[in-house]
């Protein structure tokens, strides 16, 4: 069943909220906690438990993408409208930039929040959570992107197994961040970049265009490699 376009919309801004809101809010409130702190593998998870639970919830409307980058490498793939891909990038920068909204009205009600502590925006440079090169932070964000789409691509051909992709895509999302958080706070997806850096400003929209430029370049890759190589006839 084909759902209609408004519905689509809707379901794609719900998981792109749950996605920013969860993922970026375990970085921004409880990834330092005294003493009880996740960590960077608390964040990993919680990027990949919003993905797994979003595409249960929402993808069997929408396809689940939540992420601009997804949306132009299924379309890339051949799997999905071009028509659509606009819209699709709208809500989800609307998701991800109400998502951080709520999520800084929450940070804001504790005394010791700053956005200065970076608000779990991506960077590179000064800006990385370990001091990586902008170049570093561009190739690890294109080849991560690019694996992103082929574990989604895949997963959700008819040849796999009914009903198990979204625990799939869930799990390399988490892999991707435990890989890139310390080297760009880990993106692999512009909605979610800019949502942080509108509000963080200054470095964060100054470097935001890697984390356009890196995940759409990665989608397009994976899309391709897919379509030409791997896909079913």
């Amino acid at each position: 069943m084909r759902h209609s376009l408004p519905r689509r919309l809707l379901a794609e801004f719900l998981g792109t909220f749950w996605l920013v809101f969860g993922g970026c809010g375990s970085a921004v409130i409880s990834a330092s906690f005294p003493q009880l702190g996740i960590g960077f593998l608390g964040v990993a998870l919680a990027f990949g438990l919003t993905v797994l639970t979003g595409a249960y919830a929402f993808g069997p409307i929408s396809g689940g993408h939540f992420n601009p980058a997804v949306t132009l490498g299924v379309a890339t793939a051949g799997r999905f409208s071009w028509r659509d891909v606009g819209p699709f990038w709208v809500v989800q920068l609307l998701g991800a930039t109400f998502a951080a909204f709520v999520l800084l009205k929450i940070a804001q009600g504790n005394i010791d929040f700053s956005l200065a502590s970076g608000f779990a925006a991506n960077g590179y440079d000064e800006h990385s959570p370990a001091g990586y090169t902008w170049q570093s932070g561009l190739l690890a964000e294109i080849v991560l992107t690019a694996f992103f789409l082929l574990v989604i691509l895949g997963t959700t051909e008819g040849r796999a197994p009914v009903g198990f992709a979204p625990i799939a895509i869930g799990l390399a999302l988490a892999l991707i961040h435990l890989v890139d958080i310390p080297i760009t706070n880990a993106s692999v997806n512009p909605a979610r970049s800019t949502s942080q850096a509108l509000f963080v400003g200054s470095w964060a929209l100054e470097q935001l265009w890697l984390f356009w430029v890196a995940p759409l370049a990665g989608a397009v890759i994976g899309g391709l490699i897919h379509r030409f190589t791997l896909a079913d006839d």
